[in-house]
């Protein structure tokens, strides 16, 4: 079903057992032209110091790119994730850059926060742009100096940390509004990468699928079924609006309801498309070669969108 991709493996997939991570932050496919372009852009920027904005929609896997990032840079700390809009109002600086033993009620010992703890690794901030203002500034600074200092200390304590953020909004946009520090964009827009949802790299669309339903099959013990042609169709026809997320929800809810040894389009439970969608699918696959396709895919995009 999916294409060949010569020299490089098509998923990166972590220890099945061992991983913390969900089923679809480990399944990472470079099979579609824009993908592979992607990983092109990746691989150039892994190795080097340069800080890293991703940008893309939500449910594209933006965490994942970022994981194979700091894999292929080789720096030796951890990879420390974190989500700006769950860091907490009141101590969100005692969070990203540690604190003082006594800082803080009841805190009686010292904490090395984000920072210190993704020192010599790669920090991820998900949704930067949710990061508190007056912090955007104070990140800056850290990144800048390579220094941070704690709540209550006294002296600065030396880091080194790679910073990758993503982003499902965009932030120049942010900027010109006052919501994001323009130092801070400029800083990351260097680096910056974009993830293109599924619905604009296709042929990520079936690999993925069969990923995610050999993965469920294995961990509900359940028998592999096929994806019937007509399912395959229904599958590259969808325009995805939630992305990957929503395809290893589809096919985790077609393994479970799914009777025989093939999953139909009707088990895949989506919603029906309207017929000129349809059409669209169709002539994308009668296009002579890529170009014509991505062509045709944009033009159909701009119908389907209004």
């Amino acid at each position: 079903m999916s294409k060949d991709t010569p020299g490089q493996p098509l998923l990166t997939f972590a220890d099945a057992d061992r991983s913390p991570l969900s089923i679809r932050a480990r399944a990472l496919v470079f099979v579609d032209a824009r993908s592979r372009q992607l990983r092109e852009e990746v691989d150039q920027l892994a190795p080097s110091a340069l800080p890293v904005l991703i940008q893309g929609e939500t449910g594209t896997g933006k965490e994942l790119l970022a994981r194979q990032i700091h894999r292929s840079s080789d720096r030796p700390g951890l990879f420390v994730a974190v989500s700006c809009s769950a860091i907490s109002k009141t101590y969100a600086e005692a969070e990203l850059f540690g604190h003082a033993a006594g800082a803080h009620n009841g805190s009686a010992s010292s904490r090395a926060g984000w920072f210190g703890s993704a020192n010599g690794g790669t920090l991820y901030l998900d949704e930067i742009g949710d990061l508190p203002l007056p912090l955007q500034g104070k990140l800056l600074a850290a990144l800048e100096s390579r220094e941070v200092v704690r709540v209550g200390a006294q002296q600065p304590t030396p880091v080194d940390v790679r910073l990758v953020a993503a982003t499902s909004i965009d932030l120049a946009k942010a900027v010109n509004a006052g919501k994001f520090n323009a130092r801070l964009y400029q800083y990351l827009d260097e680096g910056r990468v974009e993830l293109p949802p599924l619905r604009e790299r296709p042929d990520d669309i079936l690999p993925l699928a069969e990923y995610f339903l050999g993965i469920y099959a294995q961990r509900l013990d359940l028998p592999l079924p096929l994806i019937s042609a007509s399912a395959q169709a229904a599958l590259e026809a969808y325009p995805w609006p939630g992305n990957t997320r929503e395809l290893e929800n589809s096919v985790h809810f077609a393994l479970l309801v799914s009777v025989g040894d093939e999953i139909l389009p009707e088990h895949l439970n989506l919603p029906p498309l309207p017929g000129y969608a349809q059409l669209a699918v169709q002539l994308r696959r009668l296009a002579a070669n890529d170009e014509e396709r991505d062509h045709l895919r944009q033009l159909f995009a701009e119908v389907l969108a209004g």
